[in-house]
């Protein structure tokens, strides 16, 4: 070392050369620091990069462009990530690519593993800069002592190999903490860094939180893992490739867990994949049997947990006792019995150690499945410590009541809204949000010894599940509601069950199962002398009837319970039974007596407050209208309904009563009107995925566009009607869809075709008994016939001379 001065004042330079560096370099004011020749091995450290490496193509090309020269406004790269989810190997692959790049790092790379989660390896940054300057070339004798000093030399050292061309890659892997790593930082602005750490570090860095594998990436590393292991002969993966899906499903695309499955079949080339399979699927002992030597899912989730303070650990514990696949902090808050603020900040906090992951929106957090069964068994672990029994209670208490409070805004009713929520529309999002949670709440076996709760809320969940044409959720909540009641020995339990399967049912077009369990409904209130209850499973009976044209008897079913609410002073109720009798007369052509009934239930809806009703009085009430030919009443009460189904924000109302809006407009000869609202019906049906409607919606748009002769059209809306009607087994539209198609295809002069569709329409009406509509099926063949006899017959003519 060479030094300087000419006198007091004057600056001090240190000049360091050979890759000695001594204790005084530390005190100078400017560093001069001359590198030795060669670079030592130590600065190719990496460790092997796997063989096996898939599904993380979009994470290493982001890194990758963070690391390239021309990228230096990112120096630091973080990647975090839960326990087993590949930091590590995805820090190494991005590594070993960066290296092979020509110029981008031409000093090499140092690499240093501070073990941040494991208090017996756990390095200090002191260690570590020890460590990484012996790398950089510097003897252990000269290496000053305390951690800012030593982190000072580190940095000079760093600087520079930058500033003679030979930038360095800096890989800190499994840093804990914050204050662990960033002495280790560079300060150059030139040198790059690639971390990992289970916790989302505060170190001014480019964060990427690396998330589990998808399901295909997940079969094809254990494919690869295998091939590796045993060679091309290994075909498991691939001859059993349902076994696979289930292993990856098992391990939750959690890397870790997919190499110890891997491993353990590559431990017996014999073993089948569905032996795996099926000892990974009881969830109890998942994690116990993903272990192999020294390497076990649970051991590094361990590591992570004993971090964990006593507050947080409670929390992380108690969360896996919601069921469902997420968790809002609200809920969270009554598991804990905690406040909200003090809750986010430890799910915030468990978060950031990637423990708890957040959900698609804030306020909303999840477990991954592997964490969730190791936070379950630590919770059962020390149950009695945390209160477990209590905090489940609590949740199930806010589900409840929470539920039920919005459901008031449902019902619609003045005066028995709660002030839960400020409005429908809050109470509607609350809804959408918990709806996962709460459907898994009640169909979670056994119901953890709350059945009459479990029950109360499959009953609250059945006008939101109805409201958002959720049929098979409906189905499963109120079979799952039914074997509880049943089990329980709940008669007015069951009897609801089955009232509310019922009419799930019948929306999706089950009618003998609806009727079924409404007339058994019926008669477990009948026996119980509830005459109330009685009466609305008639109605709802009478709503099944219809649907497999029982029209009669749904005429009685109806006309019964009609009589019944009005005795009991049940207004509202009356008001549901007088629309549904309405609807069946129309059936039977009894459009008057319709019309009656209609209006009735509509003033009744109107009087007690309920929008939606009353504008279902006023769709149904203006097909009545249309049946005795009086349109511009018929079109009034639809536009009156599409109003109200628009301000509630009801879409498939809104569709419903813009597709009878144009029959209605149609009858009146407003053709483009009636085109336009048949067109924005269809859109709608087809948007929420109900087909049935949106056929319905296509058939009656042909039929129009039949009407201003735009037959091509006409005939692909039909096909496309007709064709779903069938899928869907409802004979009868069916058949009256191939009517009108054949209508259509006359009108291009196809009769082939259109004798064909009028033909099969008629062999539908035949086997449905409906003796009218087979005979002007059978009628419209005829005129086909005649209409290709006449066209054969005018082009055989001679003409005249």
């Amino acid at each position: 070392m060479d030094g300087a001065s000419d006198g007091p004042g004057s600056p001090v330079s240190n000049t360091i050369s050979g890759g000695v560096f001594f204790h005084a370099v530390i005190q100078g004011r400017d560093i001069t620091v001359v590198l030795p020749p060669q670079i030592t091995p130590a600065l190719s450290g990496l460790p092997p990069a796997s063989r096996t490496f898939t599904g993380r193509e979009q994470p290493l090309d982001d890194l990758l462009q963070a690391l390239g020269p021309e990228q230096r406004a990112v120096l630091v790269t973080a990647v975090a990530g839960l326990a087993g989810v590949g930091k590590t190997e995805l820090v190494i692959q991005t590594a070993a690519r960066a290296l092979k790049q020509p110029g981008w790092f031409p000093g090499g790379v140092l690499f240093v593993d501070m073990f941040g989660y494991d208090t017996n390896l756990h390095l200090s940054p002191e260690r570590a800069l020890d460590g990484l300057l012996r790398a950089l070339g510097v003897p252990g004798e000269h290496i000053p002592a305390s951690l800012q000093d030593r982190s000072r030399l580190y940095r000079s050292v760093l600087a520079a190999f930058a500033e003679q061309g030979r930038r360095i890659l800096l890989v800190i892997d499994n840093a804990s903490t914050a204050e662990q790593a960033r002495p280790l930082l560079p300060t150059d602005g030139t040198t790059a860094t690639l971390l990992t750490s289970r916790h989302t570090l505060d170190i001014d860095a480019r964060l990427h939180d690396l998330d589990t594998l998808d399901p295909h990436a997940s079969v094809e590393l254990l494919r690869q893992v295998l091939l590796q292991a045993r060679g091309t002969t290994d075909t498991r993966v691939r001859d059993a490739p349902e076994h696979a899906a289930t292993i990856a499903r098992l391990c939750a695309g959690l890397p870790l867990a997919l190499r110890i499955a891997a491993a353990l079949l590559a431990d017996t080339p014999t073993r089948p994949l569905a032996s795996l399979a099926q000892a990974l699927e009881a969830a109890h002992t998942r994690l116990e049997r993903l272990r192999r030597e020294d390497r076990a899912v649970r051991s590094a989730f361990d590591l992570s947990y004993q971090r964990l303070s006593r507050d947080h650990s409670r929390l992380f514990r108690l969360l896996p006792l919601n069921v469902g696949p997420d968790v809002s902090t609200e809920s969270a808050a009554h598991l804990a019995d905690t406040g909200l603020p003090q809750t986010e900040e430890l799910l915030q906090d468990l978060a950031r150690a990637h423990l708890v992951e957040p959900g698609h929106t804030w306020g909303r957090w999840r477990l991954h499945d592997l964490i969730r069964l190791y936070a379950d068994h630590q919770g059962r672990t020390q149950a009695e410590t945390d209160h477990r029994d209590e905090a489940h209670t609590r949740l199930l208490h806010h589900y409840r009541t929470t539920t039920e409070a919005a459901d008031t805004h449902l019902r619609t009713v003045p005066g028995t809204t709660s002030p839960r929520f400020p409005d429908r529309h809050h109470a509607l999002a609350w809804l959408d949000n918990e709806r996962p949670n709460l459907i898994a709440t009640v169909t979670a076996v056994p119901p953890h010894g709350h059945p009459h709760t479990s029950t109360a809320l499959a009953f609250a969940l059945a006008q939101f599940l109805d409201y958002r044409r959720l049929f098979d959720d409906w189905i499963t909540v109120a079979t799952t509601a039914l074997a509880i009641c049943r089990d329980i020995d709940d008669r007015q339990g069951e009897g609801m069950a089955l009232n509310y399967r019922g009419v799930a049912l019948a929306e999706v077009r089950r009618f003998e199962e609806a009727i079924e369990a409404h007339t058994q409904a019926a008669t477990i209130f009948r026996d119980l002398g509830d005459q109330y209850r009685e009466s609305a499973a008639l109605s709802n009976l009478g709503g099944a009837l219809l649907g497999v044209r029982r029209f009669e008897e749904a005429i009685e079913a109806h006309t019964q319970a009609t009589t019944a609410f009005r005795d009991v002073g049940d207004r509202h109720r009356e008001g549901m039974a007088l629309n549904n009798l309405g609807v069946a007369l129309a059936e039977v052509r009894r459009f008057e007596e319709a019309i009656e009934a209609h209006t009735q239930a509509a003033i009744i809806y109107r009087e007690v407050g309920d929008r939606h009703r009353e504008g279902t009085a006023l769709n149904n009430l203006g097909g009545a209208l249309a049946g005795v030919r009086r349109f511009e009443e018929a079109i009034d009460a639809h536009t009156q309904d599409l109003a109200i189904c628009r301000d509630l924000g009801d879409r498939h109302r809104e569709g419903t009563a813009l597709n009878n809006l144009g029959g209605a407009l149609a009858e009146v000869r407003r053709f483009e009107e009636a085109i336009e609202a048949h067109t924005q019906a269809a859109t709608i049906f087809r948007e929420l995925g109900d087909r049935h409607a949106e056929s319905g919606a296509l058939g009656n748009l042909g039929v129009v566009l039949g009407e201003v002769r735009r037959f091509e059209e006409a005939i692909e809306a039909h096909t496309q009607a007709a064709t779903a009607f069938r899928d869907l087994g409802d004979r009868h539209s069916e058949g009256m869809v191939a009517g009108n198609l054949g209508l259509a295809l006359v009108g291009v002069r196809r009769f082939e075709e259109a004798i064909e569709a009028h033909t099969q329409a008629a062999i539908i009406y035949r086997e449905l008994g409906d003796r009218h509509r087979e005979g002007m099926a059978l009628q419209a063949c005829a005129v086909a016939h005649n209409e290709r006899w006449l066209r054969q017959n005018q082009a055989k003519r001679p003409s005249a001379s």
